[in-house]
């Protein structure tokens, strides 16, 4: 019978060579509504590095309390999980891209389907303040019941204890199942996400498409390679693009350097087209998006 796997780690730091501390998961299987627990799985274990501080400020795992501990890959909880391991069961995680490659590390490669919750949240509330677990606790009220599921089960509750996550965890899942299949949660899962609105930088707030519109070159920069920084989240990489796509009839291009920095396309076409034809054919460090903004302005 299929199974949901609905799992949580804590980790000795958020870096590539961070590895995990805490492994903790249920094995529900599905009901009418939600699911049901059958097993709960939790244990420490001595990762290969200490445990940085910032860490342990999180979870509160110390390196005392791990030292005596097994290596994760050879826990129960570890072991149970590889049985588990089979592409009819579903592996149930709040943010899997943080998850899967700390499992990875220990030997471990999910064949299960992956229902990641955060992204099915994103597509789901996408005009909630924030999807985090703890957020959608109360967002949803999940608070109210958590009391009587963590009894039944002998289930402490802690933020961002492991076991006690998951518990959230199952209970965010039960509310998705009401209205959700979870092969539904699944494809949720592998869609890609079209953000409404900036959450960083100098239009945090703003919706993207309006500032599409407004000052086009900012989200070019956006999508720029930048040599030494992080690659752009891929949602947020094809939500740039498809807002430049959709706001490229309204959009108001600024030119970006120059005698007439900060003037429009339309105001320099308005008394010197000459400088945009040159323009064309000498700066090589105009965009792409700027070039044929340009050419719509000079040939129309």
């Amino acid at each position: 019978m299929m199974k949901f796997v609905i799992l949580d780690t804590e980790t000795t730091g958020a870096e590539e060579e961070d590895r995990i501390c805490q492994l903790a998961y249920l094995v529900a299987s599905p009901q009418l509504v939600g699911a049901e627990i059958e097993e709960v799985y939790e244990d420490l274990c001595k990762p290969p590095l200490p445990i940085k501080f910032g860490a342990m400020a999180v979870h509160h795992i110390t390196n005392e309390s791990v030292a005596k501990k097994p290596p994760c890959r050879e826990t129960e909880s570890f072991r149970r999980l590889e049985e588990l391991n089979a592409p009819d069961n579903y592996l149930v995680i709040q943010n899997a891209p943080f998850d899967l490659p700390m499992l990875e590390k220990e030997g471990f490669v999910s064949r299960m389907r992956l229902i990641d919750t955060l992204r099915c949240l994103r597509h789901l509330y996408p005009d909630a303040e924030a999807h985090g677990l703890q957020y959608m606790r109360y967002f949803l009220g999940l608070y109210r019941v958590e009391k009587k599921e963590a009894k039944k089960h002998g289930i402490k509750i802690a933020a961002h204890d492991a076991l006690g996550d998951v518990l959230v965890l199952k209970l965010l899942l039960d509310h998705l199942l009401s209205d959700h299949s979870p092969d539904e949660l699944v494809e949720l899962t592998q869609k890609p996400i079209t953000y409404k609105t900036f959450r960083f930088g100098k239009y945090k707030g703003q919706e993207i498409i309006e500032v599409a519109k407004k000052d086009p070159g900012y989200l070019e920069w956006l999508l720029m390679e930048k040599e030494g920084e992080e690659p752009l989240d891929p949602d947020m990489r094809q939500t740039l693009q498809k807002a430049l796509e959709a706001a490229a009839e309204e959009a108001v291009w600024l030119f970006p350097f120059g005698k007439y920095k900060g003037q429009s396309i339309e105001e320099i076409a308005s008394h010197d087209i000459g400088y945009l034809k040159w323009a064309l054919e000498n700066m090589d460090k105009l965009s792409e998006g700027m070039k044929k903004a340009i050419r719509r302005v000079v040939e129309g």
